[in-house]
């Protein structure tokens, strides 16, 4: 009896033991950081900021006059239509042209050039916006 006890608490120790350094050495690889996404001009996301830039209305005096940084922020849905905008930045009424234009776009992103990680995922994009209208 005494026999199996010790055979029951080793076990346990080698299992606990084999636990924590699986644990500590998954902690440590770098198999387990996530990696910078570099898009490059010809991806679904350039369309966006041309269709953006486009489509943006210059002539509202209410904006910040500068450069005016801004994120916005969307999700694309399975269709390829771009939903669920928001922007955050240092003018709001610049923030909120960007969402206008992004939300009544006609336009969606090509299926062929997302693979299905991309789709119904939130984006973040940065957009600078340079108004010099006064």
């Amino acid at each position: 009896m005494k026999n199996k006890i010790q055979i029951f608490v080793t076990a346990l120790f080698i299992f606990g033991l084999t636990a924590v350094v699986n644990n500590a050495k998954a902690q440590t690889t770098s198999s387990n950081t996530i990696q910078e996404i570099q898009l490059n001009k010809n991806d679904a996301f350039n369309e966006i900021r041309n269709l953006l830039m486009a489509n943006f209305d210059f002539t509202n005096s209410d904006y910040k006059q500068g450069v005016v940084n801004s994120e916005v922020k969307f999700d694309i849905a399975e269709n390829g239509k771009i939903v669920n905008v928001r922007s955050k930045g240092d003018c709001k009424n610049v923030s909120k042209e960007i969402v206008n234009v992004l939300s009544h776009l006609q336009y969606k992103i090509d299926p062929a050039k997302l693979n299905e990680n991309m789709l119904a995922s939130s984006y973040v994009m940065p957009v600078k916006v340079d108004i010099n209208n006064r």
